[in-house]
């Protein structure tokens, strides 16, 4: 029978019951007791039944209760309680042991008194309670006495833990001027004593610190505003300490303390107010639209929202001129130009500013009015104002085709100013960098100065500029866009290489490829292709084309049996036309190959070289000897070309030029005053020869010059227009890529058709060629013999060569 020397408190319901259970059942063999609270008369009646019974029973005794202080410091091991068997007579036969929770590291037992010490320090707060094991065995044989029994042992807490405030320190707000009693904040402390044993546990709050402004809830630890009206322009911050103390508050118990950082947030309660009530600015009259006149500013004690303001001109003769914006950063009023500004009509304006808080709290009305005005001033100052453009922009819709030189339109500027300088206009180079148009500088005649290309580049926004001609510092400027409209000078092609095959096996009217075009114009009516045969392939035996009215073609096959022996690709040109204004058109060509394919259509080879190379050659290998032999044959043939120039004599034609030639001869010239053997305006600029045999001609017969490239329009030649000329010679000059790589002078000769007085020229002053005669050359002496042999007509009336 297992028995506890030390049950703590069951020794107060034990008692004498307890011992007289014990004598009545000592004859009877039991293994485990269990220890119940039992009143004495009780127990009187159950002894009284068991000993009427003749038959053996199990009985227990539930002693699985031990309980033991935590937080021992003593030195010595803690005694928690004694083991004993009825069994044991006391000779050290029986051997205890202990096993289970803590068993030899924190709980030992003496294995011969059943003696249980505790040899670590215990704390309830880590762990409350230890199962352990007990059983007693045979010290000689080992074997067990008793069954092995369970029980615990309790860890009785003490108030060892003063409450603690796990989410401090506390941040809190509450707005100001608050009813007394308002919320601010909930605190809660925690204690880590055991809450069902006694006080320990029962935390109760008072605030230190944070009187007599906040009070807190001895129970809930809820902080209340305890004082009204308290202004935050006066003060903003609290820092509030809270207690909270276990027992109940009681004198002993332990305490712990927060902080909570009070902040009183703002309300509306102050109203704006200016400082000055009168201010004083000026602005030039050149200043822009939204320009920045000056600012204004009415105080506000609050913050944030409560002190946004809302600026706005409520009288004054600049109602319409002026606008008055609100700053979010810095709440200020920004005074800005709403019109264009004329010192020459008014000089001076007048401003009434209301400043006003947009967000009001009813409960504050009484502190008001929330809003408050002032007076501005503002006085104009004189400034020599740039050019001013009328309209200040321009659109312009020219067509792709228009001619270099034409005018698409006139930019008109003028000077604000009283003086009313002259203008001159120029186009900003940064944003034509092209140069694809050109502007008059006294007319302001917007021209063409290249050919335009809406596929290149539909859109050109241009700056035009205009600059006074006493002060060239004002420059004012415009905005040109020019649309360039598309005119139908793309022909439609083939997007891609189209490449298809054909099966051998392939039967009439089978499909071998769709194609479809593309093409760069934009017509309004939208693209729209014609597809048909090259006219000649029109009578193609092997293939035929069918329009699907879609923009897309189908190629068919016209007959069957294609071989790859007779011949294995196919070159198809195809001809596609747009639906444009003159309609234009292309040929693209298909090309298809005769391919090897099995019933199915699947292409099994589409090679011929099996068919047309021996098997030791490859095509690659053929293809290179020929790509050898047609290099050898260009060299040979520059060489001889090259052998044949040098060889050449030099013999005088009659169609050749005389001026390209070189003619040797010791007569003396007539000097800087004989201008009359060569065509000098030739010499001047070159590139007005033409290399034809119509410009291989002598001075003395009627010069052909071109008096205009071919990009400038024959309207042009017969209005004089100089511009149109000169910007197609300088497009000319720029295309020109011989031209040196330096700046040089071009000099032409252009003259202007409709003079009264006629022309001034020598140049055509002469008809044909038979109507000159250098008859006279002879007259001059000898040392114009030899140019009166070259022109002059001999007696046989024959020509010299």
């Amino acid at each position: 029978m297992w028995t506890s020397g030390r049950m703590s408190k069951a020794k107060s319901w034990l008692g004498l019951g307890m011992s007289l259970y014990f004598c009545g059942l000592m004859d009877l063999t039991t293994t485990v007791l269990s220890v119940t609270p039992m009143p004495l008369k009780e127990l009187e009646v159950h002894l009284s039944d068991k000993t009427h019974l003749h038959h053996r029973i199990k009985r227990s005794w539930v002693w699985n209760q031990f309980f033991v202080l935590e937080e021992y410091t003593g030195t010595d091991p803690l005694y928690v309680g004694k083991l004993h068997s009825d069994m044991d007579r006391g000779d050290g036969s029986i051997k205890y042991i202990l096993s289970g929770e803590g068993a030899g590291i924190v709980f030992t037992i003496d294995d011969t008194t059943g003696d249980i010490h505790a040899i670590q320090r215990l704390d309830r707060e880590e762990r409350a309670q230890y199962t352990l094991r007990a059983q007693a065995l045979d010290r000689r044989t080992g074997r067990p006495m008793e069954p092995e029994s369970e029980f615990i042992i309790k860890i009785q807490d003490i108030n060892d833990n003063e409450p603690k405030f796990l989410d401090g320190p506390y941040v809190a707000t509450v707005p100001e001027m608050s009813p007394v009693g308002t919320s601010v904040i909930q605190v809660t402390a925690t204690d880590a004593d055991d809450p069902t044993y006694g006080n320990s546990a029962r935390v109760v709050y008072s605030i230190l610190q944070g009187q007599p402004y906040f009070s807190v809830d001895s129970k809930t630890g809820v902080i209340r505003t305890a004082l009204m009206n308290m202004d935050r322009e006066a003060k903003e911050y609290y820092e509030v300490i809270i207690q909270a103390k276990d027992m109940g508050g009681q004198l002993g118990g332990l305490a712990g303390t927060t902080t909570v950082n009070i902040t009183l947030s703002d309300v509306n309660d102050n109203p704006p107010r200016f400082p000055q009530k009168h201010y004083q600015m000026s602005v030039l009259e050149s200043a822009p639209v939204s320009s920045t006149v000056g600012r204004v500013f009415a105080k506000d004690l609050d913050e944030g929202i409560n002190a946004e303001m809302k600026y706005t001109i409520v009288d004054g003769d600049g109602l319409d001129t002026f606008d008055i914006n609100t700053d979010p950063s810095f709440q200020v009023g920004i005074i800005t130009v709403r019109k264009p500004l004329s010192f020459e009509s008014k000089k001076s304006y007048t401003l009434k500013v209301e400043g006003a808080n947009p967000h009001l709290e009813v409960r504050f009305l009484n502190l008001g009015p929330f809003q408050d005005t002032t007076t501005v001033h503002i006085s104009v100052e004189d400034v020599d104002e740039p050019p001013v453009f009328d309209p200040g922009f321009y659109f312009v819709e020219v067509p792709e085709d228009v001619e270099i030189g034409t005018t698409i339109q006139i930019i008109s500027a003028k000077d604000p100013d009283v003086t009313n300088n002259s203008i001159r206009y120029s186009i900003d180079r940064s944003s034509d960098p092209g140069r694809f148009f050109y502007v008059d500088i006294t007319t302001g005649a917007l021209m063409t100065a290249r050919p335009l290309d809406r596929e290149e580049l539909s859109w050109h926004n241009i700056t035009v500029l205009a600059m006074e001609m006493n002060n060239p510092t004002q420059i004012g400027s415009v905005s040109v866009t020019v649309k360039v409209l598309d005119v139908n000078d793309n022909a439609p092609e083939f997007p891609r290489f189209y490449e298809a095959f054909v099966c051998e096996n392939a039967k009439a009217g089978q499909l071998i490829q769709t194609v479809s075009a593309i093409d760069q114009d934009d017509p309004q009516d939208g693209q729209h292709f014609y597809y048909s045969l090259a006219p000649e392939a029109a009578n193609n035996p092997n293939f035929t084309l069918r329009d699907n009215q879609d923009n897309t073609a189908r190629i068919l096959t016209r007959r069957s049996g294609f071989r790859q022996q007779e011949q294995n690709v196919f070159y198809l040109p195809i001809l596609i036309a747009d639906n444009g204004r003159p309609m234009l058109s292309s040929t693209g060509t298909l090309t298809v190959q005769v391919c090897s394919c099995d019933d199915e259509g699947d292409v099994m080879s589409c090679s011929a070289e099996a068919y047309m190379l021996p098997v030791s050659l490859s095509r690659g290998a053929l293809i290179a000897i020929l790509a050898c032999i047609f290099v050898l044959l260009v060299l040979v043939l520059l060489i001889l070309s090259m052998r044949r120039h040098r060889k050449q004599p030099y013999i005088i034609d009659d169609e050749e030029n005389i001026h390209e030639n070189i003619v040797r001869y010791d007569d003396e010239g007539g000097g800087e005053e004989d201008t009359e053997a060569f065509d000098i305006a030739a010499m001047w600029n070159p590139r007005e020869a033409q290399t034809g045999a119509a410009a291989k001609m002598r001075q003395d017969m009627l010069p052909e010059i071109e008096s205009l490239s071919r990009y400038v329009p024959q309207t042009c030649t017969m209005e004089s227009n100089v511009h149109s000329y000169v910007l197609a010679k300088l497009y000319e000059a720029d295309m020109d890529l011989w031209a040196p790589p330096f700046d040089s002078l071009q000099t032409y000769m252009f003259e202007g058709e409709g003079s009264a007085a006629g022309s001034l020229s020598s140049l055509q002053s002469v008809t044909s060629d038979s109507d000159q005669s250098y008859d006279f050359l002879t007259d001059w002496g000898p040392r114009f013999r030899k140019l009166a042999e070259m022109y002059g007509v001999t007696e046989g009336d024959g020509p010299l060569w």
